[in-house]
């Protein structure tokens, strides 16, 4: 099949499968990550089929919507993909990276899987996770879990297992500093860094904000 009706149909299918989708998590933010990631492979040597059919189905059953379970996305995947007779090689390639991606296995130190192609999606999908929009993404997968904004009196877990982080339900606020604030310095590409500190700086600059208005001090 090829390159370019494979992409299509992968984008149909993941539109199909996400529709109803929590806002956060939603084809817009799988397109978003898309973009992202073609707009890194520009200046990498990568497989684009790989990174783009990564980037397209990283997120097609994220395992927090699925009782934590993290065989699912894969397997999906590789479902799809094997239906549409893509290379074995290809097919195993974008299932590693769909399981290795997630910030949350940055806690496994057993974990030991990389390549470039993998680089270049995880740090399109974590600068959806941060600015203006990573912002936006927080505050609403806050509201559907019906979290507090912010408490004074529960301060942020900076030394968490995996087990713990998936099963945080800590303020909206505490995740700038669990997950958010520490992706500028865990980016793997020199595109990926440098839109990543300016997005920072956005965060900073609107948990300051923040913290002024909870105060009353603005």
């Amino acid at each position: 099949m090829e390159t370019i009706d494979i992409i299509e149909a992968t984008k149909a299918f993941v539109k199909s499968k996400l529709l109803g989708a929590e806002g956060g998590h939603d084809w817009f933010h799988i397109e978003r990550v898309y973009k992202n990631t073609l707009l890194i492979a520009k200046h990498e040597a990568v497989n684009i089929k790989v990174v783009s059919l990564a980037a397209l189905l990283h997120d097609i059953a994220d395992p927090k919507f699925h009782n934590g379970d993290e065989t699912i996305g894969p397997r999906v995947a590789s479902e799809f993909l094997l239906k549409h007779d893509i290379d074995s090689e290809i097919i195993e390639h974008v299932t590693q990276i769909i399981e290795n991606l997630s910030f949350k296995n940055s806690f496994d130190i057993d974990s030991n899987f990389t390549s470039k192609e993998m680089e270049v999606v995880q740090d399109a999908d974590r600068l959806d996770a941060i600015g203006a929009i990573g912002i936006a993404r927080c505050f609403n997968y806050g509201g559907f879990k019906n979290r507090a904004l912010y408490n004074p009196k529960i301060n942020p877990n900076l030394s968490m297992t995996k087990a713990e982080y998936k099963a945080a339900e800590a303020p909206t606020i505490n995740h700038f500093y669990e997950k958010l604030l520490l992706l500028k310095d865990l980016m793997n590409t020199k595109s990926g860094k440098r839109i990543a500190l300016e997005r920072h700086k956005y965060m900073e600059d609107f948990l300051k904000q923040f913290y002024a208005e909870w105060e009353g001090k603005k």
